[in-house]
């Protein structure tokens, strides 16, 4: 490399360095906060710290400790400062630097929890210190490894039973059942991805840690995009270490996995390869129902790039991930498949959360958080007709950045008809316009707009 490209090529400056440091010191501010707030209030008994992570359980004290998750956290807000210092002193910050910076931050805002975590419940027993859902997961790769079927499958007396009861005691015979002891409601994906990773020693087989990777991967799939370096940093260190995927790999919540195929999807989009990006899709929405929602903004942005005549290879790689994933399962049950991940997440849960059906509840409109809520009328009465709108502007449009900014208010509103609408859902609205900013980055006069436009595949 001569000397004269070495500044351009192996530094950033102006507003692109301003806001790498910009978005990893607004990370810290508002992820410090957050970090380890409101969690399950277990009542675990004895802890006898034990495992590789016995230290970091000693050193909270045996119990869960804020300071531990979250001075991590404020030592990556000084390792900002110096980034700062250095580039008020330089005017440039090379690019190896800002990469590792945004590496090291993103890992102190995002792993101690989990660390935390893995290792209080080791110390205690499975059923402490982690998330029915993820469990549940977990228990589910366990029944592939032994050769069953996750679905239709009575999880009464696995432990996830004990988990309900924040002190480990198994439920009262006539004490009303958990609706979760009863399905599955997570797609094929997500129990073979649990399966695989379980076979780990403990306590690195908490399926939190898989969580934790994916969440991390985020970043260097934005980097996958074209566009400004600057800006691909700063919106990968959004989606790795923002305080939705912190709280939701500490907390248990399993959508990072989908959320990186997700990105990987449009990201293989931005350089063409339009194959392996359908897989990648493929494989978001057999690790996440919600993925489904991306699918006609994806064919869309297919279709206007590269033509009916590129549709072939893509539709064939998607199909052969989904049928792949399915199939197994729809042969072992496919109505115990239909009914846990699709009757039992439609209309079972109860009403929580602040969309629609709880305003609803709260306006006396419905009569109980149990009761029936008509999701599927408003699907069709307000959700596909805005849906088909926004295919219609993205269709319209030029720019590739259209069809992420369109999928996310399509994901917003979807979430808020339905029926539960937690708060960790806001991190696939989030994700969509995090793609949305690549997708525009991508197209800027240094971003690389050719490869968007072009049809190419490999």
């Amino acid at each position: 490399m001569s000397t004269a490209a070495t500044p351009k090529h192996c530094t950033i400056a102006g507003r692109q360095a301003w806001l790498v440091i910009g978005t990893l010191g607004a990370l810290v501010v508002l992820g410090v906060p957050a970090l380890g707030s409101d969690p399950w209030p277990f009542r675990p008994g004895p802890v006898h710290p034990t495992g590789i992570f016995a230290a970091a359980v000693r050193a909270a004290h045996e119990r869960w400790d804020l300071g531990i998750l979250r001075t991590p956290a404020v030592l990556g807000g000084v390792l900002v400062v110096a980034l700062a210092i250095w580039l008020l002193a330089s005017g440039r910050l090379p690019l190896r630097l800002a990469v590792g910076g945004t590496v090291v931050t993103s890992v102190l805002l995002l792993l101690p929890g989990v660390i935390l975590q893995a290792g209080l419940r080791q110390s205690t027993a499975p059923w402490f210190y982690t998330n029915d859902s993820t469990y549940q997961i977990e228990l589910a790769g366990q029944l592939i490894r032994d050769g069953h079927d996750p679905y239709g499958h009575d999880y009464g007396s696995s432990g996830l039973e004990r988990f309900y009861s924040l002190d480990g005691s198994r439920p009262k015979p006539d004490a009303e059942r958990q609706v979760a002891l009863r399905h599955f409601a997570y797609f094929p994906g997500t129990a073979l991805a649990a399966a695989a990773w379980g076979v780990l020693p403990k306590p690195l087989d908490d399926y939190r840690f898989l969580v934790a990777l994916c969440a991390l991967c985020l970043l260097p799939a934005a980097l996958l995009f074209p566009g400004p370096v600057g800006l691909r940093l700063a919106v990968g260190a959004g989606l790795a270490a923002g305080p939705l995927i912190t709280r939701a790999a500490w907390f248990g919540t399993a959508d990072a996995p989908s959320l990186l195929l997700l990105v990987l999807a449009f990201g293989l989009a931005s350089r063409s390869r339009w194959t392996w990006a359908a897989a990648s899709l493929g494989g978001a929405i057999l690790v996440k129902q919600f993925a489904l929602v991306a699918l006609p903004f994806f064919v869309l942005l297919l279709l206007r790039r590269a033509g009916r005549d590129r549709l072939a290879a893509p539709a064939a790689a998607f199909c052969a991930v989904l049928l792949a994933g399915f199939l197994p399962f729809l042969v072992a049950g496919p109505g115990a498949l239909w009914r846990d991940t699709v009757t039992y997440g439609a209309g079972t849960y109860r009403i929580i959360g602040y969309g629609l059906a709880a305003l609803l509840l709260r306006a006396h409109a419905l009569s109980s958080r149990t009761g029936s809520y008509p999701f599927v009328p408003l699907v069709l009465a307000v959700w596909a007709p805005v849906t088909a709108w926004l295919l219609r502007v993205q269709w319209r449009s030029q720019a590739a950045w259209t069809g992420a900014a369109a999928f996310t208010v399509s994901m917003f509103l979807l979430l808020f008809l339905a029926r539960v609408f937690q708060t960790s859902y806001l991190i696939w609205p989030f994700a969509g316009a995090a793609l949305a900013l690549l997708l525009a980055g991508a197209e800027t006069p240094d971003g690389g707009s050719p490869t968007l436009g072009s049809a190419r595949d490999a």
